[in-house]
Formats: structure tokens, C-alpha cells, sequence
């Protein structure tokens, strides 16, 4: 059997490892080693924040939508009480971009979800 050579497929690795750590500080650029560690890092920390990416998002959709009903005179907990039992199944998201887009359409909903309350 022959002898297996692995500078191809190490230099390969090695590759791509630098393109992945291209653009950051000092060693961890442009030795391996270091660059190895930084790449594994890095890639923690964008799997932690596709996460918690979201969990941000749905909290300033929150915060848009709790200020345009309290403009209303309402608070968040009683409009989304009042969406639900009167059947209007838009979510946070759409929500909170009436809210910031065109308030009028927004006002419309307030007053429906107040009117299901009452």
C-alpha cells in the first residue's frame, strides 16, 4: 500500500481556517494555532446570537407596539387580551410595523381590541 502525503489536505484545512479568521487582530489571523481557537470562538458566539438575535427582535417589536397603545391610553397586557378574544390573529411582528409605519391603520386595531374588552 502507498504511502499517504498530506500536505494537500492539511493545506487545504489550514485554508480555510485563515478565511474564516481573515480580518481580525494580531496572531489570530496568521497563526494556526491561534487562528484554530479564534474560528471555534467565533463560531460559539454566532450560534449563541442567531439566537438571542430573535429574543431581541420580539422584544423591540414589544416595545414598538406597547408605545403605540399606550398613545391609545391602553396597555400592552389589555390589547393583546383584547386582539385574542376578538379573533385578530396578527402577530407581534406586523404589529409593531403598523405601529411604526402607519399609525391610523394602528389606531383602528386599538380601538377594536378595546371594543372586545368592554
Amino acid at each position: 500500500m502507498a504511502r499517504v502525503k498530506r500536505g494537500v489536505t492539511s493545506k487545504a484545512k489550514h485554508k480555510k481556517v485563515l478565511k474564516a479568521v481573515k480580518g481580525q487582530w494580531g496572531r489570530r489571523k496568521n497563526t494556526i494555532r491561534v487562528a484554530k481557537q479564534a474560528m471555534e470562538k467565533s463560531m460559539q458566539y454566532a450560534y449563541r446570537d442567531r439566537r438571542n438575535k430573535k429574543r431581541d427582535f420580539k422584544s423591540l417589536w414589544i416595545q414598538r407596539i406597547n408605545a403605540g397603545v399606550r398613545a391609545e391610553g391602553m396597555t400592552y397586557s389589555k390589547f393583546i387580551n383584547g386582539l385574542s378574544k376578538c379573533g385578530v390573529a396578527i402577530d407581534r411582528k406586523i404589529l409593531a410595523e403598523i405601529a411604526y409605519d402607519s399609525p391610523e391603520a394602528f389606531k383602528r386595531i386599538v380601538q377594536k381590541a378595546q371594543s372586545a374588552l368592554n
